[in-house]
C-alpha cells in the first residue's frame, strides 16, 4: 500500500508497517541491522493532517505513527514518533484496526489532536484520564464504519 491509502482508509489508533522491500540482515550485524529498521518497522497510527501551507511554502499531507516509548521505572524518557508524508517511497501495510467499541483519547480537539491513548470502552478512557494530565481531552468510540472498511470495499486490511 501506499502512503496515501494509509491516509484514506486507516482510522487512527492501527497499528501500521513500513517497509523498504529489502531482507532483513542477519543479528548478528548490528549496525546493518539498526539501518534496516529505520525503514522496517510498525507503530501505532496517532495523528493524520492534510496538506498545509506555510508562507511560500506548500507541504504535503501526512501522518504520525507512535514507534516506541523508551524508559526504566514506569517512567516514559523517549518517545519515539515518526512522520511520513504521501510522497514517501515506502510500502505501508494495516496490520490491525482499533476494536469496535474502543475509544480514543485524544489530547485536544481539532485538526491538530493526536492520540494518547486507546482505551477498551469509555470507562477505561475515563479511569486513564485520572491518571494523566490532559485538561483539553477529547474522547471518539470506533465506529463500525471505521472498523469495517476493507469488508464494505470487498479487500482485507493487509
Amino acid at each position: 500500500m501506499s502512503a496515501h491509502t494509509i491516509i484514506d482508509n486507516a482510522p487512527i489508533g492501527s497499528i501500521i508497517a513500513w517497509s523498504d522491500g529489502t531482507p532483513r540482515p542477519p543479528t548478528r550485524f548490528k549496525k546493518k541491522l539498526a539501518a534496516w529498521q529505520t525503514n522496517n518497522s510498525r507503530g501505532c497510527l496517532i495523528r493524520k493532517q492534510g496538506g498545509r501551507g506555510i508562507g511560500n511554502v506548500s507541504l504535503s499531507a501526512c501522518f504520525t505513527l507512535h514507534e516506541a516509548d523508551y524508559g526504566a521505572g514506569g517512567v516514559i524518557a523517549v518517545r519515539v514518533h515518526r512522520t511520513f508524508s504521501l510522497e514517501s517511497k515506502l510500502n505501508f501495510a494495516i496490520i490491525e484496526r482499533p476494536v469496535l467499541g474502543s475509544v480514543r483519547v485524544f489530547d485536544r480537539a481539532g485538526d491538530a489532536a493526536e492520540l494518547v491513548y486507546l482505551a477498551a470502552n469509555e470507562p477505561d478512557a475515563e479511569e486513564w484520564l485520572t491518571r494523566h494530565g490532559y485538561p483539553h481531552a477529547v474522547l471518539a468510540e470506533v465506529t463500525a464504519d471505521e472498523v469495517g472498511a476493507d469488508i464494505i470495499e470487498g479487500r482485507t486490511a493487509a
